[in-house]
């Protein structure tokens, strides 16, 4: 038993010695070599969280509206390296975390939600080896326009890779929503029926296309059709009298404070417009006074899902008084339309 000790001493100081006098090159540990089997290899990299809780909840909607997701991956030098997608059920989980094995280092880190869907609304671009991530982006396809459109979500994330042994970076990705829902809804004021076929309804913007860091680029204008109209009836009121009211809904891209877009209600008889307004300038007449601090664009950006109600005459104008937004009543003097 002696004697196997003093040997194990001597083998362990012929090692040691060994390693010191060799090249640094020449020196492994289980992370950068691979040839010893009986070694657990050494894993860095990153444990990604994604989040969406750029809503008007101010909660993580992430798990119960995010169905697919890809992931971009570039360098410190901001050229691509890798792309991951999920699409499986394990988005719904609130504790999954995505883990990728990356060197350390810096990356840049562009995520998008809905694009990796069979009914994607969107496109993106597909990057090529050592790209620049800045040649990133996003569109709409052609043939979504005027269609319900699945939600598109974009984030974005510098990190840094540690190089720690065996120890995961962790990080969260913040998400925001690209796409809009408005349903917009006519009603006679005198309680006449309307019907929704009576009317052409459309939203005229230029917003399809996206930079890499989601900002709105030109790409020409476009006109979203609603995917859907219908009527909807109000119930007896005390009088014995029941409104009908005509409605559509309508599925657009990301609002802008620097583009224009304009809601537009025409009768389909003779193409007479009735309803002509700048849609932005009307949809922040909605904006709280508790978010009074909250920039106009990020407003835009967390709301996501707009109601509008215009009342008409009894010739099928709109009586430029006042409009319902969110069920909020909305009066409006000298409005610049």
């Amino acid at each position: 038993m002696k004697i196997t000790n003093i040997m194990r001493r001597i083998w362990n100081a012929m090692a040691a010695s060994a390693a010191i006098a060799a090249p640094a090159a020449m020196v492994m540990s289980s992370c950068d070599s691979a040839i010893y089997d009986d070694l657990e290899p050494c894993r860095v990299g990153a444990e990604l969280r994604f989040i969406f809780d750029y809503n008007m909840e101010f909660a993580n909607a992430f798990p119960s509206q995010v169905d697919c997701l890809t992931l971009y991956i570039y360098d410190e030098n901001g050229n691509y390296v890798a792309t991951r997608t999920e699409t499986t059920e394990v988005l719904a989980d609130e504790n999954w975390r995505m883990t990728i094995d990356l060197p350390a280092g810096d990356y840049h880190l562009i995520a998008y939600g809905g694009t990796a869907c069979s009914e994607a609304a969107y496109t993106t671009v597909t990057p090529q080896a050592g790209q620049h991530y800045t040649a990133m982006g996003h569109a709409m396809k052609a043939e979504r326009i005027g269609t319900q459109l699945h939600d598109l979500y974009y984030g974005s994330l510098d990190m840094t890779v540690s190089d720690k042994e065996n120890e995961y970076t962790q990080a969260t990705l913040p998400m925001m929503r690209d796409t809009n829902t408005l349903r917009i809804l006519l009603q006679q004021l005198n309680g006449d029926p309307l019907d929704d076929k009576d009317f052409i309804w459309e939203i005229t913007d230029d917003n399809t296309r996206h930079a890499h860091d989601n900002t709105v680029v030109p790409a020409g204008e476009v006109t979203y059709a609603p995917w859907v109209t219908g009527t909807a009836r109000t119930g007896i009121d005390e009088a014995g009298n029941e409104a009908v009211l005509a409605y559509s809904e309508m599925s657009t891209g990301r609002f802008v404070t620097g583009n224009s877009p304009r809601l537009k209600v025409k009768k389909a008889d003779d193409g007479s417009e009735i309803i002509s307004i700048p849609l932005v300038n009307y949809l922040l007449l909605y904006k709280s006074e508790k978010f009074k601090t909250m920039s106009d664009q990020e407003y835009l950006d967390r709301e996501h899902h707009w109601n509008m109600i215009f009342f008409l005459d009894a010739n099928n104008h709109w009586v430029r008084t006042q409009v319902v937004i969110n069920n909020w009543v909305v009066r409006i003097n000298n409005a610049d339309l």
